[in-house]
């Protein structure tokens, strides 16, 4: 399998509305040779960002929109930064819940400056290895979206543990055209035999929780 493409450098996004919090938290990071974004509003950090990798630390009550909001708003358009939440005192319970909802944690402040650098560290390593499977799951999935409906008959008998023979009963073709469409799911799954097209097949599934195939290519060998 390929190797993954190099990733971007990472970014801590801070959204607060408080001038003062964010210029700490923007020195902070700064201080540690972290990449820095800062914005005053929930409404300025979705009109800015493009996609890149990082995490976001995130004030609960802004004007506008919320920083619980705007995290329904990151999932809703499948965005999936880590969210660090920064709350005051009487926010707790609404940072309690927006970690209930998948938020990596949340700080009081006033925060321990340790505290918030190694969250933030756990967070832009889990954002680098989800990042890093997802483009696993994409090459995987480019693979297999060249296979035919016949072809997905033979992997899936195939994983399950059938013969050439077995698969051709089971199919009704011929042991020749079973050969045929192994050589050539093979050949579109890059697979180097048969324990490695099952590995390859079995992961895929784990990963996109046992979804169904990729849309199959029209064309392939004759049943």
């Amino acid at each position: 399998m390929a190797e993954a493409e190099p990733m971007e450098e990472p970014v801590v996004y801070i959204v607060d509305d408080d001038d003062h919090v964010r210029a700490s938290l923007t020195w902070l990071f700064t201080s540690i040779h972290l990449k820095v974004r800062a914005f005053a509003s929930a409404a300025e950090f979705l009109d800015a960002y493009e996609g890149g990798p990082g995490c976001l630390l995130l004030d609960v009550r802004m004007p506008g929109m919320t920083g619980l909001e705007l995290q329904a708003e990151l999932k809703r358009r499948g965005i999936d930064l880590p969210v660090i939440f920064i709350t005051g005192h009487g926010d707790v319970p609404m940072a309690m819940r927006a970690v209930r909802d998948g938020a990596m944690g949340f700080f009081e402040k006033p925060f321990p400056h340790q505290d918030v650098i190694e969250l933030v560290h756990e967070a832009l390593r889990r954002n680098r290895d989800e990042r890093a499977e997802g483009w696993v799951w994409d090459e995987i999935d480019g693979r297999l979206s060249d296979m035919t409906k016949r072809e997905w008959e033979v992997v899936d008998l195939l994983v399950d543990g059938l013969a050439n023979r077995q698969i051709g009963e089971r199919l009704k073709i011929s042991v020749r055209t079973v050969e045929v469409h192994r050589a050539s799911i093979m050949r579109k799954t890059g697979a180097t035999g048969l324990a490695d097209l099952v590995r390859m097949i079995l992961r895929w599934r784990r990963g996109r929780g046992g979804a169904a195939p990729p849309p199959a290519s029209a064309s392939g060998p004759p049943s």
